[in-house]
């Protein structure tokens, strides 16, 4: 783990280290969504095909991207063993965007015929998918991706953050489009966001007014949990409960109004979400923190390293 310093530079440290970097009275926040088995490999007649399923929008119907797409029209059909996609139509949303309709047979679940979406440069499969999954995701499985910053937390580790008076707290963004999506735009600011759901417990709410009430710090694990927390501030530091929508795009200029803190993992270049940390931490600081990573050889991505600071301003 990286950790950006607040005078400026950075040193090297181990996630181990973590609640080392927090106080009593500190919040921090989990994004605790559980990855579906979204993408689903068939044919269509002879050929080869996939659909990635993005967002449950009604008994087994899905907005989902299709691939390739040039041959999946409405009316389509992508078979598998003991099941079949129906293409109903086309989603404006994205090139490849497609309205599907899911059919299985008899007591089969989604679980047992599609696949953990991996991101596309592993080009390696995990032989025990709950390796994509944080230790602490619950509920129904929604998201098409995980949120990988958690993915370098353990349940211990958990416990020694909460043992040394931090409170966490849960939240849930369903990791979609707008947090996988490249920048192809030729500006940052014409890139367009997709929405992406989320919901935020009363729970969460009172956790984090205990933090500003006694003058703890709000610290976000990924950049999913910004996203969320960010959504929905209050005029006090904190944040208003409650289920919704968001295509929030947090930018150079956008302003911060509940996070402190991040942890966050090391990102591809033309992503939203390199966008949205040097929004947090300052552009200069992500140049040189990077550097600084590409030079001791930190690991990028899903399954990279990470790094830690404070929001510079």
């Amino acid at each position: 783990m990286l950790v950006l310093e607040s005078a400026g530079g950075t040193r090297d440290a181990g996630v181990v280290d973590l609640p080392g970097l927090l106080r009593s009275g500190d919040c921090l926040v989990l994004n605790d969504t559980r990855v579906r088995a979204a993408r689903l490999r068939g044919r269509i007649g002879s050929s080869p095909g996939e659909i990635l399923l993005l967002r449950e929008t009604g008994p087994l119907r899905y907005l989902a991207l299709a691939r390739p797409g040039r041959t999946m029209a409405p009316g389509s059909v992508l078979e598998g063993e003991g099941w079949r996609v129906v293409v109903e139509g086309v989603w404006p949303g994205h090139v490849a965007g497609r309205e599907v309709r899911l059919e299985t047979d008899r007591g089969v679940a989604l679980e047992e015929i599609g696949e953990v979406p991996l991101p596309p440069y592993l080009k390696r499969g995990i032989q025990d998918p709950e390796r994509y999954q944080t230790v602490y995701a619950t509920g129904p499985a929604v998201s098409a991706a995980a949120p990988t910053a958690g993915l370098h937390l353990t349940e211990s580790l958990l416990e020694e953050i909460a043992g040394v008076g931090v409170e966490v707290a849960r939240i849930q963004l369903e990791v979609g489009l707008a947090t996988f999506t490249p920048i192809r735009a030729a500006t940052i600011e014409a890139h367009p966001m997709h929405v992406e759901r989320y919901q935020i417990p009363e729970a969460a709410e009172d956790q984090i007014g205990r933090a500003r009430s006694s003058g703890g710090r709000v610290v976000a694990i990924g950049t999913t949990a910004v996203r969320c927390l960010e959504s929905r501030p209050d005029d006090r530091g904190g944040v208003v409960a409650g289920v919704g929508e968001t295509d929030l795009y947090l930018r150079p200029g956008s302003r911060f109004r509940v996070v402190d803190g991040l942890l966050t993992n090391f990102h591809q270049p033309r992503s939203s979400l390199l966008v949205l940390v040097s929004a947090f931490f300052g552009e200069q600081t992500i140049r040189s923190a990077y550097r600084d990573a590409l030079s001791r050889g930190y690991r990028f991505l899903s399954f990279g390293d990470c790094m830690f600071g404070w929001r510079r301003g």
